[in-house]
């Protein structure tokens, strides 16, 4: 499954940004490589630059990661959610509430990367484990349709929206 093969009808316009960042390797093939690039660039990172931000009001590197990670999972429960048949409509979430909540720059960027890696491969055998047939399954999530497989891509797409903006802005 590659990205050239979703239609713009099983995501919501606003993430064609994303899903126009990945490429089109099979979703696990782009799963695993996200991985090994996020994990090398965040490692990488100086620890004088864990708590930066680039600008007043912009997060840090540390709260980043946490906006990657606290995404994946809500993409995540609801690619779980729609690939179980669960028709229900799934609401957004308010990303900078999440981040103000989870106060990343109490916690260690290390913590922080344990803590990606796991939910990376968690998310990584929730999509080995589905059928064909599962993630052609669309849904609803903040008032949009979406597929499972969409998400997939989603959730690589957004990792390296904001990757990216760690490269550029956080590490120059």
């Amino acid at each position: 499954m590659k990205a050239s093969e979703l239609k713009t009808t099983e995501y919501a316009p606003f993430y064609a940004t994303y899903i126009s960042k990945v490429g089109d390797a099979p979703l696990l093939q782009l799963l695993e490589e996200g991985k090994a690039h996020s994990l090398q660039l965040f490692q990488s990172i100086p620890e004088n630059k864990h708590a930066y931000r680039y600008a007043a009001g912009k997060w840090s590197i540390k709260e980043v990661l946490q906006h990657i990670i606290d995404t994946e999972r809500v993409f995540a429960y609801r690619a779980l959610r729609i690939s179980r048949g669960d028709t229900t409509p799934l609401p957004g979430f308010e990303q900078n509430g999440f981040n103000d909540a989870a106060k990343a720059d109490r916690r260690s960027l290390a913590d922080l990367i344990a803590e990606y890696q796991a939910v990376r491969e968690a998310n990584i055998q929730l999509f080995r484990s589905m059928t064909d047939d599962m993630l052609l399954l669309e849904g609803t999530a903040s008032g949009y349709n979406v597929s499972t497989r969409a998400i997939g891509f989603m959730i690589v797409g957004h990792e390296k929206h904001h990757v990216g903006i760690v490269m550029e802005r956080y590490l120059d």
